[in-house]
């Protein structure tokens, strides 16, 4: 079962960073950004991040809970996030639950050789537990901005 915009999205259970284990059914009444990106400390990954980072208070002030997951273990996102300060918790999904969910494994390549590996994706999800929003293949300049802007008219909706 993959996850289709304007369903309710299965509750998952997933660990993250600060010792926290993060479950949708328990962000109730809030909502959620999960972005997900291929790997901690690269150029890319690293950018979008901190665009997330930077624009933090606004989602907060959207009544919006941000989240960063990729296959990542939880000792490599630990330093991420205290390396980039980011205010926000990363979810490391070393047994592609969560990915699997979302249905971001794609097939990439990379110098001639293909591999399974995680496509850049991010997914807004409504106070009641609800997909209404999501963005694939993404490319990260002003990718943040679209997702703040989407975050602030639903929260206002």
């Amino acid at each position: 079962m993959t996850v289709v915009v304007d369903q309710p999205v299965p509750d998952f259970q997933a660990p993250a960073t600060s010792g926290k284990t993060v479950s949708l059914s328990e962000l109730k009444g809030r909502q959620v950004v999960i972005y997900f990106y291929p790997k901690d400390s690269t150029p890319g990954c690293t950018t979008e991040g901190q665009g997330f980072r930077d624009q933090h208070q606004a989602f907060l002030d959207a009544n919006t809970e941000v989240f960063g997951l990729s296959r990542d273990s939880l000792k490599a996102h630990e330093n991420f996030k205290a390396k980039q300060a980011f205010p926000f918790e990363l979810i490391s999904d070393k047994d592609e639950a969560v990915c699997q969910l979302f249905d971001v494994i794609k097939l990439k390549k990379l110098y001639g050789k293909e591999y399974l590996g995680v496509d850049r994706s991010t997914f807004l999800i409504d106070k009641n537990g609800v997909l209404r929003q999501e963005w694939r293949g993404v490319k990260v300049p002003g990718h943040v901005d679209a997702v703040l802007a989407a975050a602030q008219a639903l929260n206002k909706g």
